[in-house]
């Protein structure tokens, strides 16, 4: 059975080793993927984005393990949630909710059998104390009752919503990838319903219509079009959009009919 790791301990230290030896102590024939260890430190809504649009193309039965957990310690709960299709291991904070608009929920169980966990928790670092054995265990069949007890409520977070109006869709930043390509809040079916000669503005530059790939527009040149992620998306061909126009996430986009 898989495990996929999402969090924010980046690739320098030795956070995202220590939990996966955590993972192998548990079940040495654990099958662990990445989906990334780069999510901005502490930026839940980050890597809630990240997973809704990574967990979906793994095999049912995937384990999906995430840490983004700036409440670790704190008052915020440990939990398991089970669905038709996959299991999510990780802090009750919002990291799960995008994902789990999506799927059918089972159970959802709040960790408390720390015989699950290491013999030694740290207060400051639950993934590979807790999350990451309760993964491990998981994996080798363990049902997920065992590990606490069920409840019925867990935090949820939600992305902006961007407004309309007649001609007119205001929306925001809410991601910008490692090659600099801005992601908005604008669903790609509304941002199309404007027409694909419609004009996008941000940062005080206008962008004449809607392209389809990133080739369509000149080297150098900024363009929108409709991300891999189904959202309005801003790039720049052989370019860095995010550095160029200095993009900050929150920053508000206006896409405007033409005429």
């Amino acid at each position: 059975m898989l495990i996929t790791l999402t969090t924010d301990f980046g690739l320098k230290d030795p956070y995202q080793g220590a939990m996966k030896g955590a993972i192998l102590s548990v079940n040495p024939d654990a099958g662990i993927v990445d989906i990334t260890h780069l999510v901005s430190p502490g930026e839940v809504l980050e890597g809630a984005f990240v997973l809704l649009e990574s967990y979906g193309f793994f095999p049912k039965g995937t384990i999906h393990a995430g840490v983004v957990d700036p409440g670790v310690g704190g008052a915020r709960r440990p939990i398991l949630v089970e669905t038709e299709r996959f299991f999510f291991v990780g802090p009750d904070n919002g990291l799960f909710s995008l994902v789990l608009r999506n799927e059918k929920v089972k159970r959802v169980v709040l960790l408390t059998k720390d015989k699950y966990f290491r013999s030694e928790v740290s207060k400051t670092f639950h993934g590979r104390d807790i999350f990451g054995p309760v993964a491990a265990h998981l994996s080798l069949g363990v049902n997920p009752s065992a590990f606490g007890v069920e409840i019925n409520d867990i935090l949820e977070i939600s992305l902006p919503e961007p407004s309309r109006g007649k001609g007119v869709i205001t929306g925001e930043v809410i991601y910008i990838d490692s090659f600099g390509n801005i992601i908005t809040n604008v669903n790609g079916s509304d941002a199309l319903s404007l027409g694909d000669d419609a004009c996008v503005e941000f940062h005080g530059i206008e962008i004449e219509g809607l392209k389809r790939t990133y080739s369509d527009a000149a080297n150098g040149s900024a363009l929108a079009l409709i991300s891999s992620f189904g959202f309005l998306e801003i790039a720049v061909n052989s370019g860095d959009a995010g550095r160029i126009f200095n993009a900050r996430v929150g920053d508000k986009v206006l896409l405007r009919a033409k005429g």
